[in-house]
């Protein structure tokens, strides 16, 4: 019977990206808010600050990642260009570059050989993008996939917090975001590192430190340059 076995590196791409944005929705828009209201502005400014944080933050991570992966791809696409060019030039060159590798991971010349002369058979450019360059078909960049990823994991960590914005009393919002929203990041950390396979006390605290440097840093700015009432 197959065994099929399911390691948590398999998902550590996606997990970094998701939990990166949203923290960065949660922290950010958190602290935005915590600044704002501290600086006690005038009726709904707080509200529009964190819709703008909001739009502009989730726009942000996706321009960003959509900049990043498209990078990533264009590596990769002249890449596979040169190597379809190598490959076309130079076979038997390729053919025991391709060879070489599986002598490094332990083969015998000979079976090194073999293996190099099946696999170019089947995929040639496979074979070469995969064991040459470290390409695979499933990590490919995919840059709009990737940008509309990073948008949403913002938009999830940014709700709570324009949320609480908009509907909870100006006079205990600062206390209320900030509690709630640490409590949001240690349960966010203790998941992704029970995701991970890391403790989960260390990916709480190192979450929340963040969160709470981040927020007092910005309700300190609040009272230092806000509108005296």
């Amino acid at each position: 019977m197959p065994h099929r076995e399911v390691h948590r590196s398999s998902s550590a791409g996606w997990l970094r990206a998701s939990v990166l944005g949203a923290n960065d929705g949660l922290i950010s828009t958190s602290s935005l808010v915590v600044g704002v209201a501290a600086a006690n502005p005038g009726p709904g400014a707080v509200v529009i600050a964190a819709l703008a944080g909001f739009v502009a933050g989730a726009l942000s991570m996706a321009a960003g990642e959509y900049v990043s992966v498209s990078s990533q791809s264009d590596t990769e696409n002249a890449d596979l260009t040169r190597e379809r060019h190598e490959l076309a030039t130079s076979p038997v060159t390729e053919h025991a570059e391709l060879a070489g590798i599986y002598v490094a991971r332990g083969l015998s010349p000979e079976l090194a050989a073999q293996v190099a002369d099946q696999l170019t058979a089947h995929d040639a450019i496979g074979a070469h993008a995969r064991d040459e360059l470290g390409i695979h078909e499933a990590n490919r960049a995919r840059p709009l996939q990737a940008a509309l990823a990073s948008a949403a994991a913002f938009a999830v960590g940014a709700a709570p917090p324009v949320l609480l914005a908009a509907f909870w009393p100006a006079h205990t919002l600062v206390p209320v975001m900030a509690v709630s929203s640490l409590l949001m990041l240690a349960v966010l950390g203790a998941t992704a590192a029970r995701l991970g396979g890391a403790p989960l006390l260390r990916g709480a605290v190192r979450v929340t430190f963040w969160g709470a440097v981040a927020m007092g840093a910005t309700n300190l700015v609040g009272r230092l340059f806000g509108t005296a009432v």
